[in-house]
């Protein structure tokens, strides 16, 4: 391996990564299967592959091409070399708006084409659910197509000429008219010209096997298209001529809803010849809340187009005529489509865990059968469900007949895996009875390879194996996908994980207190490799910073799985591969939210600082901001604030202090405020009368922003509320245990012993207040949500952490839920800034929004993370990501705010990070509201 690594360093200039986190961040992609390759390499142009190809020729390394990795059948994965085609070759490189092409690498990512092609009212037709992140080199790859193949077709369909490279070297322009051929392929199929007339099922997506048939006379002999769904076993894709649509002006959503998934299904085709773009389809099993959708047990989507808003209603509304439906809706906002489709796209990763939380797999996740005759199919394909006791929640597209599903397969036992082949064939069977194809979008890889024979029969089977043989006669690309494949069960990514349940500290409820199947949520997706964050979105920023997979959910939990596994990653929880991996995780707990499985990779995280530091020294950061109550209280005690403040004013001094507390040199150390919120508190004593609320002095309002604390309390008593802060400690102690703590500080840095110490000993000092009804209004975001979620976690056996859990509510919770008729002062400006991270994932923000809009505050807040995330930003070596994740969205949202604007940022980190990067000040939404109180009141 040693010797292959060096020749391809010397050959080619892109990057070369045989190291253990390269390898494993590629051992799977969306699929079932797992292969450990023997390195990667990210070419940077068709030089680089072409000299990457001979090397591994030289040498009998297979080559795997890889762009987005979603793929679902595990064809972008090997035991050889990979080629990553995201890091470079990831262009567009031409764009002809008149002839309506454009000219693409392989690791192009298809939003960032639709991007550049819609200021000229064009698209690329085309579009799978994981557009965000999917490769046009992937979508070639496996033929995909997406909800508007109905109107648009394949994306064999958008392919004019492709540029490849044969595993001997040849570089070949593939077109129409036997365009780049290679040798033999025209004599082949001139000698199977009946069969290739006959033996092909006739439907809109069939994507299994070769499309040989595409090198018919009659179709034009069309070496690109049928070069499309190959599943980089025929050569390497290093440039594309695709083609454009013309995007409708405007689009109007017609939702159908029917009594039941069959009445849907058999509906979908007769919908076709009214012209739609497209007619997608899923059942109530499906959806977790069925808001905003009309009353039925399944829903057909049906979108519709037009030159003007009033021509895609009216051919909407014709369709909602025209269909016998139980209730229909006509949707015309932008805004209120997005959330319906987000269902629909995210159904890839929601349906893998069925309503009480069961794992679901995909493997048949993409069958397809004549439209005609989807409702027969979806019947017996639900019977042979029942008869082999599994569960699943088809979806998809139903104008094309083709259908998604995740299946609850056992695959973690012999019993279950065996049954998982067993339904698997008959599954096959049933697909060919009706006409169908083993996939309808994703290609076969391993998944269903094996059993094409049942579909295509023998002699058309050897056909393919003879079209790879003149394409690639040493078996380089990809070998064991589509010919020759490995068996359907082989190779399972869950067969390497430990059997028993890893001893961990937190509780994992979702996943019955299993570390395995917390990380195997991760089914490869990818949506957190998203470079743009859309509209509220949190997930990923350090991926989003950096462009690194290292640094993107995914990758993270592909290199805790290898932990896990064992023979990659061998040093456990030791490894600093992991370790170096998560280091720029800013645990903002976004993925616990847009993540469709709810990874928790800031939980994970925690997790795994705790066990790698166990009985080591830690990190100076870990010391100094993960014991940061214990210090501040230190300092409150001894009354030294502002001799500390004048101390950090003085540059050596400061600089010294940040060397040896492991702190960022380009940071400022905040001010400690002189006077304490509870001090503050008890100087000032409670007033008022009403129903009682118990105000939560955590760590950052108690020593840096008392006047926050200040704000709501006026706030709250002005709403005819009764504040009281949670009872003191008689005698607290300097070793983190003076009054109440949520332990945030200690578990982000994964200090869970010390955490758990200083929960319990809050969990003591709130007996009395958990013994009255009185809600605990939390005024940090992160330390509510930390309440919300990391204590009942972490302390699951103590009854008291989750009726704590269940107290806690958010400044504009309270007023809502326990001040209804009270009508907050009239503040009438324009806002910015950005929601907190944790209240997007953890809390919701629905609240404050109605809050704002009562105090004629207007406007939205950004998405996105301030990148500072608590200790995070002030860590020496994270300025740079930190700041960059600043610049994500929150910063350009300041910086366009008109004059007057109110800046709101609730979370002590959001105002600290933007008065050190934007030298403006942001406050909390107590601050305005009790501000403009003042006013009202002067």
């Amino acid at each position: 391996m040693r010797e292959l690594a060096a020749e391809l360093r010397g050959a080619v200039r892109g990057e070369v990564g045989f190291d253990v986190t390269s390898r494993a961040l590629v051992t799977m992609d969306a699929s079932n299967y797992r292969r450990v390759p023997l390195g990667v390499v990210a070419p940077r142009d068709v030089d680089d592959v072409a000299a990457a190809l001979e090397v591994c020729r030289a040498h009998g390394v297979p080559v795997v091409a890889r762009g987005g990795g979603t793929s679902i059948a595990g064809q972008a994965t090997g035991t050889g070399v990979v080629l990553d085609f995201t890091r470079h070759m990831n262009r567009l490189l031409a764009l002809d708006p008149q002839a309506r092409t454009a000219v693409v690498q392989p690791g192009l990512v298809l939003d960032r084409l639709q991007e550049a092609a819609a200021p000229h009212g064009l698209r690329f037709g085309p579009d799978p659910s994981t557009h965000s992140r999917c490769t046009l080199g992937g979508m070639i790859g496996n033929n995909a197509c997406g909800s508007h193949s109905v109107a648009w077709g394949t994306t064999a369909d958008s392919v004019r000429e492709l540029s490849v490279v044969t595993a001997r070297g040849q570089r070949l322009r593939l077109g129409p008219g036997w365009a780049g051929a290679p040798e033999g392929l025209r004599a082949l199929v001139e000698g199977e010209l009946a069969r290739l007339r006959t033996g092909f099922p006739d439907l809109p997506r069939r994507i299994s096997g070769y499309a040989l048939d595409a090198l018919l006379p009659e179709k034009g002999a069309d070496v690109a298209r049928s070069f499309c769904g190959s599943e980089g076993t025929l050569g390497v894709l290093t440039e594309a001529v695709v083609r454009l649509v013309e995007a409708p002006r405007a689009r109007a959503l017609a939702v159908l809803a029917y009594a039941d998934e069959s009445a849907a299904a058999e509906a979908a085709a007769g919908l076709l010849p009214l012209g739609p773009l497209t007619v997608e389809g899923m059942a109530a099993d499906l959806v977790r809340s069925a808001a905003g959708l009309p009353r039925g047990g399944a829903w057909l989507f049906v979108e519709t187009g037009g030159a003007s808003a009033g021509e895609a209603r009216a051919r909407a509304e014709a369709i909602v005529r025209a269909a016998d439906v139980v209730d229909a809706s006509v949707v015309t906002d932008p805004a209120e489509q997005r959330s319906l489709w987000r269902i629909r796209e995210d159904a890839s990763g929601t349906a893998t865990r069925m309503p009480d939380g069961t794992e679901a797999w995909p493997g048949w996740e993409d069958c397809a059968v004549p439209p005609a005759r989807l409702g027969p199919y979806l019947r017996e394909f639900r019977e042979l469900l029942t008869t082999h006791g599994l569960r699943g929640t088809p979806y998809g597209h139903f104008g094309d007949g083709c259908i998604h599903v995740r299946i609850d397969f056992d695959l973690l036992t012999e019993a279950g895996v065996g049954r998982f082949r067993r339904f698997s064939e008959e599954l096959a069977d049933l697909v060919v009875a009706h006409g169908g194809s083993l996939s309808g979008e994703h290609g076969d890889g391993q998944a269903r390879a094996e059993l094409l024979p049942r579909m295509y029969g023998a002699r058309t089977v050897a056909l393919f194996e003879r079209a790879k043989g003149v394409w690639d006669p040493d078996d380089l690309l990809n070998p064991g996908m589509l010919v020759r494949p490995a068996p359907l069960d082989a190779n399972l990514r869950f067969s390497v994980l430990p059997r028993r349940p890893v001893d961990v500290a937190f509780g994992y409820p979702a996943d019955g207190g299993d570390f395995s199947a917390a990380v195997r949520r991760c089914v490869g997706v990818a949506k957190c490799r998203t470079t743009t964050g859309a509209g509220s979105s949190v997930m990923c920023p350090s991926f989003r910073a950096t462009g690194e997979e290292e640094h993107s959910t995914r990758g993270r939990a592909r290199l805790l799985h290898e932990m896990l596994a064992g023979d990659l990653v061998t040093d456990g929880w030791r490894s600093t591969e992991v370790r170096d991996a998560l280091d720029l995780c800013l645990s903002c707990k976004g993925c616990r939210s847009d993540c469709p499985v709810e990874v928790d990779m800031a939980t994970y995280k925690a997790e795994f600082l705790h066990h790698h530091y166990q009985g080591r020294r830690r990190p100076a950061a870990h010391y100094a901001m993960g014991l940061l109550p214990l210090w501040l209280r230190w300092v409150a005690r001894t009354r030294t604030a502002r001799p500390l403040n004048t101390l950090a004013s003085v540059r050596p001094l400061a600089r010294a202090a940040k060397r040896l507390a492991g702190i960022a040199p380009e940071r400022e150390i905040p001010r400690v405020a002189p006077q304490t919120f509870s001090r503050w508190w008890r100087r000032r004593g409670p007033a008022g009368g009403g129903d009682l609320v118990v105000v939560w002095p955590d760590t950052f309002t108690e020593h840096f922003s008392p006047s926050v604390g200040r704000a709501a309390v006026g706030v709250l008593e002005a709403a005819g509320l009764r504040v009281a802060l949670p009872p003191t400690p008689r005698l607290p102690d300097l070793r983190g245990r003076g009054g109440v703590c949520c332990g945030l500080t200690y578990v982000s840095t994964g200090q869970l012993d010390r955490a758990r110490e200083v929960m319990r000993r809050t969990l003591d000092l709130m007996e009395p207040v958990l013994r009255t009804a009185a809600p605990v209004v939390v005024l940090e975001p992160s330390c509510a949500a930390a309440l919300r979620t990391d204590l009942p976690e972490l302390l699951h056996e103590d009854p008291r952490a989750a009726r704590l859990a269940e107290r806690v509510v958010t400044f504009a919770e309270a007023l809502e839920r326990y001040a209804p008729t009270w009508t907050p002062p009239s503040v009438a400006r324009p806002v910015a800034g950005q929601t907190h991270c944790h209240q997007h994932a953890v809390l919701g923000d629905a609240p404050d929004r109605r809050l704002r809009e009562a105090a004629g505050l207007t406007g939205e807040l950004s998405g996105g993370c301030c990148g500072l995330a608590g200790d995070f930003g002030f860590t020496k070596g994270h300025f740079e990501v930190s700041s960059a994740c600043a610049e994500e969205q929150l910063l350009p949202a300041v910086r366009e705010a008109a004059e007057g604007t109110v800046v709101l940022a609730d979370g002590f980190s959001c105002r600290t990070q933007l008065e050190q990067l934007a030298g403006v000040r942001g406050r909390h939404l107590a601050e305005v509201l009790a501000e403009a109180l003042e006013r009202e009141g002067s």
